[in-house]
């Protein structure tokens, strides 16, 4: 997980995303994207908004009014949010907070941080990461590729699966990217193709 650098000097950190309103009295379901949403979700907590410009929410912030987990699921309420038709306005909203660096979040890095580390993949280095985009369901690397022409950017995803160490001291992420993300894949090989002379 990688916290955007915001306006003004500020760390912020990206901590949940409003999937849909729940219920009648303005709740809305949250995905998490923290490790202690306890401590951040806590009332009076106030969150910056990335929300499309057209949004009557751009440019706000939002309060904490209650957080619970019900079912299994987070779900917030948030102070001046109280039906379901107010709730649904913020759905798909991404929820940042300001980040004090003494106070990390396990598994979270600054874009920063990131920015200009090499890429390692199977002890070679294979890149270099130019920035972070910040996606709905996901961050990803952009990564420019060891050798290639200015243009070339890979993205990859930023997920423990694709990404198993970050090494801010050491200067590298190490990668374990499928088949294909770094490279063309070669074609077929031929002698796996059947064969024209086969006997009858």
């Amino acid at each position: 997980m990688a916290a955007k650098d915001r306006a003004q000097g500020r760390n912020q950190l990206r901590v949940g995303r409003l999937v849909k309103a729940h219920g009648l009295k303005g709740a809305l379901k949250l995905e998490l994207y923290t490790d202690n949403p306890e401590g951040r979700f806590v009332p009076g907590a106030e969150f910056t908004l990335q929300v499309p410009e057209a949004s009557p929410w751009h440019g706000k912030t939002i309060t904490v009014r209650e957080y619970r987990v019900m079912n299994g699921n987070s779900v917030v309420f948030f102070e001046d949010i109280d039906d379901r038709t107010a709730a649904e306005g913020l759905v798909r909203a991404i929820l940042w907070i300001d980040q004090d660096d003494a106070e990390p979040e396990d598994n979270a890095w600054y874009d920063h941080q990131l920015t200009g580390l090499d890429v390692v993949r199977d002890d070679q280095v294979v890149g270099r990461v130019v920035r972070i985009d910040h996606l709905p369901a996901q961050d990803l690397l952009i990564v420019r590729p060891a050798g290639a022409d200015a243009e070339r950017e890979i993205m990859v995803p930023f997920v423990e699966a694709i990404v198993p160490t970050v090494d801010i001291e050491g200067g590298r992420v190490v990668v374990t990217p499928p088949a294909g993300l770094f490279e063309e894949l070669p074609d077929a090989a031929v002698e796996d193709a059947p064969s024209d002379d086969a006997a009858p």
